[in-house]
């Protein structure tokens, strides 16, 4: 995005004059004198940096706008409220005002957590609108909803209601009366998008703008989980009763592409089997379908619901204790638990014929603790749950299928040439 004008930059190279109460800001690392602007997660044995949600950054860029916009110096931070009341002061990095519009930027601090969103430039431009409400619009590189089950209506930009909050009751502080609009933009959103669940969501043209509370937490797998949710509302908002679990991308494509299955009924579950399945049981779904391969879905058999290999591991176990009840010789079965991967070990199965009989079993094994765990965990009255397994192999080819599974895929309308 062209920003018109002179830039004004950020000079300020470190934040350390006195700071409000309730402010949120630099802290250091025990033992060490690197900053942060929020401070530390203690996890697995280090330090981990928190930074701001993009949500906060949009709130920061469209208060630095403000101020610009009501004749005032660009400021070398801004300090914007959470929902839990709590001040953020973030850096801003560069503004200018010109001819009726203002605009500012902000670069995005994740902190230490992987986030996609690192290190981008989020833009908030302000003018005069209409009417007295501040109106929020997308720009370039902030994606649109194109379909329904988001808490953002279709049409709108994926700007979520608690960033809207955020950057309507930051923009008021400065300009507490009068028609705003607030444009906020992310120039490399469009490209970055591609590695984010957004195309799978619904989502086009590039990244949302997020945050519930204004805080990164690096490392965080509880935020991991609440950005896989959505799936399940956009399935049931498309009117599908019954869902199909997958670990990942790779087994999400093979669930459409190679069996039919609808694309907005396949949900992927990541390692987080047992909060998906108590997210969509929590929503009154009741019918499932967990498909992907052995090395995810042999853990399920074994009541293991997390399936991060360091988490709980009992793959090998699993196939061994199913072969023996299957009658394999001693030999197999030390084989197996010699094997370094569970491709080896069904390599060993498959050389002693059992290969077909020990998954079948599995896959049965696996809709059982489903089951199981469904019935411990959900509140309420009990439920009758319909659960069905599929277990692929490597190129996608059927290694297992119980039947609960091929009678539910039948109803979704799966091709026959697959079952």
């Amino acid at each position: 995005m062209k920003m018109p004008g002179l830039t004004y930059q950020n000079r300020t190279t470190g934040r350390q004059r006195g700071q409000p109460p309730g402010e949120l800001r630099t802290g250091r690392r025990p033992g060490d004198a690197f900053d942060s602007p929020f401070g530390f997660r203690y996890y697995r044995g280090r330090y981990w940096r928190r930074g701001f949600t993009t949500g906060a950054g949009a709130a920061a860029a469209a208060k630095a706008a403000a101020m610009l916009w009501t004749g005032q110096p660009c400021p070398d931070e801004v300090s914007v409220a959470n929902p839990q009341g709590e001040r953020l002061v973030i850096p801003v990095a560069a503004g200018k005002a010109r001819r009726g519009r203002a605009w500012a930027y902000v670069v995005k601090d994740a902190g230490d957590d992987p986030d996609v969103t690192h290190g981008v430039k989020i833009i908030a431009i302000i003018e005069e609108a209409a009417g007295e409400q501040v109106t929020i619009v997308g720009g370039t590189g902030v994606g649109r909803v194109t379909r329904p089950g988001l808490p953002v209506p279709v049409g709108e930009a994926a700007i979520n209601p608690v960033p809207r909050e955020m950057i309507t009751r930051t923009v008021r502080e400065v300009v507490p009366a009068g028609g705003v609009m607030v444009t906020v933009a992310l120039p490399e959103g469009k490209h970055l998008a591609r590695r984010t669940m957004n195309p799978q969501l619904g989502i086009t043209g590039g990244l949302s703008i997020l945050g519930t509370t204004g805080i990164v937490e690096p490392m965080s797998e509880e935020a991991y989980c609440q950005s896989l949710v959505p799936q399940i509302d956009m399935a049931l908002a498309g009117g599908n009763s019954l869902l199909v679990l997958t670990p990942g991308r790779k087994s999400q494509q093979v669930a459409t592409c190679r069996y039919g299955f609808p694309a907005p009924a396949v949900v992927q579950a990541g390692n987080f089997f047992g909060f998906m399945l108590e997210e969509a049981a929590g929503r009154g779904v009741e019918r499932f379908i967990l498909l992907g391969e052995p090395g995810k879905l042999v853990k399920l058999a074994a009541g293991i619901f997390n399936t991060h290999n360091r988490v709980a591991d009992a793959r090998r176990e699993t196939l061994a204790a199913h072969a023996a009840l299957l009658g394999a010789p001693a030999p197999v079965v030390a084989g197996i638990m010699a094997a370094a991967s569970v491709g080896q070990a069904v390599d060993c199965l498959d050389q002693a014929g059992l290969k077909a009989p020990v998954l079948e079993r599995v896959a049965v094994a696996a809709g059982e603790k489903v089951r199981g765990f469904l019935h411990r965990f959900t509140p309420g009255p009990e439920r009758d749950w319909e659960i069905g397994v599929i277990i692929t192999g490597p190129d996608g080819q059927m290694l297992a299928c119980t039947p609960p599974a091929r009678e539910l895929g039948g109803t979704l309308g799966c091709r026959p040439e697959c079952w």
